[in-house]
């Protein structure tokens, strides 16, 4: 059990790079003034929102809940949650100004450059701190029990990622068709 959600875990993260990665080409054509497809970028960051704000990082919260409850009650650290909520909002405002730019709505080119940079330092060095700090933790339980617990409680927010699985779900249709192709726009 608690290989498969580790591994789920760190297989996200896979997935979360490789947007990031597009990320950074596209704020880099933006720097240089070349055009972009604003919509590749704010499906990226819905993704964000719907896959790794309601499952993956919930999944993380409960399992820090649940292992700090039981063995480090006395350190009791919140950075975790507190990230994960920064991150939160942190996209919600990169979304509100795609959606003003997908409008029409003039935003300034420099800011949504500085913005999506932004962005991407801050998932990159959350990511490094659950894979050296916190994941290292959590990969020292071994009782199957609390695994089973876990799975447990976080069965209501487990849901399939939307984008990297093999079935034939249309949502993020053009970003899977982007990933999967040699298109550098």
């Amino acid at each position: 059990m608690e290989i498969t959600m580790l591994a789920r875990l760190n297989n996200d993260h896979k997935h979360i790079a490789i947007l990031l990665n597009i990320l950074k080409v596209k704020y880099s054509r933006l720097e240089v003034g070349e055009a972009v497809n604003y919509n590749l970028i704010r499906d990226i960051v819905e993704y964000m929102q719907s896959y790794a704000e309601h499952s993956h990082h919930p999944l993380e919260d409960i399992i820090d809940s649940y292992y700090m409850a039981k063995y480090s009650p006395e350190a009791r650290n919140e950075k975790l949650a507190k990230e994960h909520q920064r991150l939160t909002e942190f996209s919600a405002s990169l979304m509100a100004n795609l959606n003003l730019i997908l409008s029409d709505v003039m935003v300034s080119r420099e800011q949504l450059v500085t913005d999506l940079k932004s962005y991407v330092v801050e998932q990159e060095e959350h990511m490094l701190y659950e894979n050296s700090t916190i994941f290292p933790l959590w990969s020292k339980m071994t009782d199957e029990e609390d695994w089973k617990n876990i799975q447990q409680e976080c069965s209501l927010k487990l849901i399939d990622d939307p984008l990297f699985n093999d079935d034939d779900n249309v949502l993020f249709e053009e970003l899977r068709e982007y990933i999967n192709s040699d298109d550098t726009d």
